[in-house]
């Protein structure tokens, strides 16, 4: 577990950056594989039928092989797709087996914007986040785009709208004792890694 004592957000994102993309390509293989193990059996993914999750870059932890198995199971899978304008905006939308994604502006894969297939993100059952770094009370650390407190925004404003719930997805060299939280940071429900759950606010 890394301290975050003295360490500015900034440096500890460098930190951690560096600690996931340290790990081999069979080591992110083999995290994968564990943290599919992890999630597939758990009530939360079992009830879910509205899945929100992202595709895997710069040594995030990948849920492909987990999306797999929902997909196996006939659920709803919805991805991250930018807004044109505002830029700094994101909006999930549905995906069909097999249909072909495009790189991003950041290289992400994301399928072409339709808006047909983009539902406001409170409708959906469960939402996996990538994250840099991760603390046991639900903080979490991002990139520092911005673009995934801005969605879940409306959880500060609206108390009644709670859904989805919130998992955040990582590699366990990624835990922080102790996060240094804004006042617009979201806190997740459970983080999950290769070797295990933290749960903040979540019940089976």
């Amino acid at each position: 577990m890394i301290h975050a004592d003295n360490l500015s957000r900034p440096a500890l994102r460098r930190l951690l950056r560096q600690k996931r993309r340290a790990l081999s390509a069979t080591g992110q293989q083999l995290a994968s594989r564990h943290l599919t193990q992890q999630l597939q059996a758990h009530p939360l993914l079992r009830r879910a039928r509205r899945v929100a999750a992202y595709l895997a870059s710069d040594g995030e932890i990948s849920p492909a092989a987990l999306l797999e198995t929902l997909k196996k199971r006939h659920r709803a899978i919805y991805v991250p797709v930018l807004k044109r304008w505002p830029r700094t905006r994101m909006v999930f939308q549905r995906v069909k087996p097999d249909e072909r994604l495009y790189p991003n502006r950041f290289g992400i894969p994301e399928p072409r914007p339709r808006a047909s297939r983009q539902p406001p993100v409170w409708t959906l059952d469960l939402l996996l986040l990538p994250l840099v770094g991760f603390d046991p009370q639900g903080g979490r650390l991002g990139m520092g785009g911005g673009f995934y407190d801005r969605l879940l925004a409306y959880r500060l404003q609206r108390q009644y709208l709670t859904g989805p719930r919130l998992l955040g997805l990582a590699h366990d060299c990624q835990k922080v004792d102790l996060l240094p939280l804004e006042a617009w940071d979201i806190r997740l429900d459970a983080t999950v890694t290769d070797a295990g759950w933290y749960p903040a606010r979540l019940t089976r």
